[in-house]
């Protein structure tokens, strides 16, 4: 993929030669319109001095220019005694002799392997800073990728058709020629064909030794970091192994693969074909830029630059992203028919006129007594949370919810296919480089036969239980702040009530300031849990990578889950539920318990997934602008690196900080779709806020990858891994949330009962809510609400709405899960047009290994000096016909 691509040879004999051929052999997909020929030219960004010799990785370490024990005594503090100060400039002296044995060690090793080095050395104030560029020589290269199953190009075939949109057909129909979301990044309209790479039969694929183009740039790095991680540099029993554990002991303060050029034009820099096209740049404008938001993402760029492990991210994230327009409109509708609703609703008018007359009880023991007509605008604000609508939307959410995850596990056999990853999982089975430091026995692997490192199960188990007590204490914790929340907006509402200017405004301002402590604790507990999760993880001893990945997720999900959800389940289902009634109120430490706001816990609800929600999302996007800058300045600081600019793309690469993963990512991104399933009831345009941090966010991360990080290791993937199952959960799990909020927290059941029962056009139904307190309990006469008799008895339409709630909520489940299992069974994992083509392709692979020796896939014979100066731009779109082939080629 990091070759170009553009027409091989467009002569008339040669088009009517292929696809002679091609009809010969009956193989009609293998015909090739003349625009479908492959040319591959291999232009180096980053090289070896000598311009030809590609630089794969970079390693960094740094030699500070005190050597002695008198010059190391100059940093330490004076406080200390002259023996003590001896004593520490000896050790750090030890210190630095071990760094240089490691380093002198790992290097030697890693020439002796194979692998080429050049050094850079940059002059700063305090140090030398050293930049060792490595190359991995061709027969090196061919070891790494038959071990590490590489895939790559035997043939190219035509998928013009392929690149055509719903959206261009629909632009057609209506004779208009542009489509305004299709990205300018130029396309490719050809795929590649691969196979698993066998050194016996190099012969027959694309690329030769003499022009390396079997691999991409991201292969090459990948093959080299595999090097790196598993090269020694002592005792391997000790764990004295892999580039990683020399980072993190400073002996190397970087390893990283080198961007492709620079992102934007320097004011001073002279623009040619050459660096206006890197790979780099064309991401940057056509993906990276806020400007294009609205475009669709490059993803075959991406997965060439990045691997397939970001793309997939980015494919998933945008068609969630997609499929948040729809969900995002009609949440919009339906809140808007609240304004429609509140016109004709007869309830929220008695609360503003008959309720003057109303005196409700007091809301705590020192609360004043009240007028049910002081919650006009609370009651009329609750009227654009529940209603009718609701019920409709979170039926919708759920098909919504559904659906979308199936479609996704469409377009995720798509990718994987147009990817060559259908078969990855199979492959994946490797020890993880820490792992194999960690353990301290092997044995035979059953499947491989190879003797591999250890770790007995049982041994796993018992520290995986150690993990789970943790995580339980963890979350007893968060229980803990919970309560303390509770209490503290029982106590700040207190004096408010006190205050006759503040009485109207004391559960509202209990509410959202106990909203925004809590986000605070969410925050802080929530960074400091997944510190301990990864500790935790490491203990374990995982073999796979997945393992590691997936234990670590599921210990982070469920207490972020719990941290976050928990206030917000308090509110929908626990507060006010059973609060007691005058004369009889249930106390915890002495306190009343909590009372919905006036205009009941629905919204109250929708308060706090607001500003848990939102208030999350804008915290989390200004860490990720801030945070990158933040690492940059510290690495700056720490090595002392001057500020002018850059002269080489080495030193320019080494300023910027590592990328962190795609954890984050993925969990911010999961915790919103729990808030836009789980209580969409609650919150019907909690869908809209999510389609407008996604707007941001995708651009937020590619700019973030292109301008702001290192180039990430290019790890590959088939599939978004153990989030689809997290995301599964939560869908299933919306359905009951949704059903158990819309019958005992909203007021959509008991006006249905009392229409049905009493009056059908709700008139008196503010009063028949109400009841009247027990004689003797109050100092004066007041009403509270509940569906109680005088003496306190619960009423019979109390225990007939009880009775319709039970039912509500398993009718409602039922009928949802089975419309949604019917909907999935509907629906295949892979659709049956891609299916007969994925045996197609393996049918017509096969063959052409079992013909390479009739049929040499060779597409270079000449290599012309004018291609190296080639647009980089031509890799991924036709050009016009060329008069002059340059290059001949056969597909078969």
């Amino acid at each position: 993929s990091d070759v170009i691509y553009g027409p091989l040879d467009e002569s008339e004999e040669a088009v009517a030669a292929a696809n002679e051929l091609a009809e010969k052999n009956d193989d009609p997909d293998m015909q090739m319109p003349e625009h479908a020929y492959v040319q591959l030219v291999d232009d180096c960004y980053n090289c070896f001095n000598d311009g030809i010799t590609k630089i794969d990785f970079i390693l960094v370490y740094e030699d500070k220019r005190a050597t002695t024990v008198d010059q190391l005594m100059i940093s330490l503090p004076p406080t200390e005694t002259t023996e003590e100060q001896d004593r520490i400039a000896i050790a750090l002296k030890k210190q630095k002799d071990r760094h240089r044995l490691f380093k002198k060690r790992f290097l030697g090793n890693l020439s002796k392997i194979g692998l080429l080095m050049e050094t850079d050395v940059r002059d700063s104030e305090q140090s030398l800073v050293y930049f060792i560029k490595i190359h991995i020589p061709w027969p090196l290269m061919l070891k790494y990728a038959e071990d590490l199953n590489f895939r790559v190009p035997i043939r190219a075939v035509n998928n013009y058709d392929s690149k055509i949109t719903f959206v261009d057909r629909l632009l057609r129909f209506l004779h208009l020629s542009h489509n305004p979301f299709l990205s300018e990044a130029p396309k490719r309209y050809y795929d590649l064909f691969t196979s698993e790479f066998e050194a016996s039969k190099q012969d027959s694929f694309m690329g030769d030794n003499h022009f390396p183009v079997h691999f991409s740039n991201t292969q090459r790095s990948f093959a080299v970091n595999e090097i790196l991680q598993t090269t020694s540099f002592g005792r391997i029993e000790k764990g004295e192994i892999g580039i990683a554990r020399l980072v993190r002991e400073r002996v190397f303060q970087a390893a990283y693969p080198l961007h492709e050029g620079d992102y934007k034009f320097d004011i001073n820099e002279r623009q040619t074909p050459f660096n206006e096209n890197n790979p780099r740049r064309i991401l940057y404008d056509n993906w990276a830029r806020y400007a294009v938001f609205y475009k669709y993402q490059p993803l075959d760029l991406i997965r060439e630059y990045f691997g397939e492990k970001i793309s997939l991210y980015f494919a998933w994230l945008g068609l969630y992203t997609t499929w948040l327009i729809p969900a995002s409109f009609v949440g919009v509708l339906v809140f808007l028919f609240g304004f429609i609703y509140l016109a004709n609703n007869r309830p929220a008018l008695d609360v503003c006129t008959i309720g003057r007359n109303i005196t409700m009880c007091p809301l705590c023991d020192v609360c004043p007594y009240w007028k049910l007509s002081d919650t006009c605008s609370s009651a009329s604000l609750g009227v654009f949370f529940d209603h009718p609508g609701t019920v409709f939307y979170a039926i919708f959410m759920s098909f919504w919810a559904v659906t979308f995850l199936k479609h996704w596990k469409q377009k995720n056999a798509e990718i994987t296919h147009r990817w060559d990853l259908m078969e990855f999982d199979e492959e994946e089975n490797r020890p993880r480089p820490e792992f194999a430091i960690r353990t301290s026995t092997v044995e035979k692997n059953p499947v491989t036969g190879i003797l591999e490192p250890y770790f007995p199960p049982r041994s796993r188990l018992y520290r995986i239980i150690g993990g789970i007590i943790t995580l339980s204490v963890m979350i007893c914790i968060v229980i803990i702040f919970i309560v303390a929340i509770i209490v503290y907006r029982i106590m700040i509402s207190i004096p408010l009530f006190q205050n006759q200017n503040l009485q109207q405004y004391a559960l509202t301002t209990a509410s959202i300031t106990g909203a925004i402590i809590n986000l605070i604790v969410i925050l802080v507990l929530g960074y400091l849990y997944e510190i301990i999760a990864y500790k935790l993880t490491q203990w374990e001893m995982h073999r796979t990578q997945t393992d590691f990945d997936n234990h670590f997720t599921m210990k982070v999900f469920i207490f972020q889950f719990t941290n976050i959800y928990s206030s917000i389940f308090y509110i929908a289902f626990i507060k006010g539920k059973a609060v007691g009634y005058p004369g009889r109120y249930i106390k915890i430490f002495g306190l009343r318990q909590e009372e919905c706001g006036q205009g009941g816990c629905l919204v109250e609800l929708a308060v706090q997934l607001a500003i848990i929600m939102i208030g999350k999302q804008i915290g989390t996007n200004l860490q990720e602008i801030m945070w990158p800058k933040i690492l940059a300045l510290i690495q700056r600081w720490q090595l002392s690196i001057p500020k002018t600019r850059s002269t080489t793309r080495w030193e320019d690469d080494f300023k910027r900080s590592d990328f962190g993963g795609l954890f984050e990512e993925y969990l911010e991104i999961v915790l919103q779709f729990g808030f836009i399933t789980i209580f969409v009831a609650a919150f019907p345009i909690a869908p809209l806020f999510a389609l407008l941090n996604n707007w941001i966010e995708i651009r937020l991360d590619a700019r973030k990858l292109i301008c702001e990080t290192r180039r990430p290791i290019a790890f590959r993937s088939s599939t978004i891994g153990i989030w689809f199952h997290i995301l599964q959960i939560l869908a299933y799990l919306a359905i009951v949330a949704n059903a158990f909020l819309i019958a005992f927290t909203s007021e959509f059941l008991p006006k249905i009962l009392y229409q049905y029962t009493v009056d059908w056009d709700l008139i008196g139904y503010t009063n028949f809510t109400l009841a009247k307190a027990p004689v003797n309990t109050t100092t004066k006469e007041c009403m509270y609400r509940d569906f109680r008799n005088p003496d306190g008895t619960l009423t019979l339409f109390f225990w007939k709405l009880l009775a319709l709630r039970l039912f509500f909520v398993i009718l409602f489940e039922h009928v949802v899960f089975i419309l949604c299992r019917l909907t999935d069974a509907a629906i295949n994992d892979i659709p049956d047009a891609l299916s007969i083509k994925i045996r197609r392709e393996k049918y017509l692979a096969k063959r052409a290994l079992q013909n390479s020796g009739d049929y040499k896939n060779r597409v270079l014979e000449d290599v012309n000096v004018e291609h190296t100066s080639r647009s980089k731009l031509t890799r991924f779109f036709r050009t016009s016909k060329s008069k002059t082939p340059s290059v001949s080629a056969d597909i078969r």
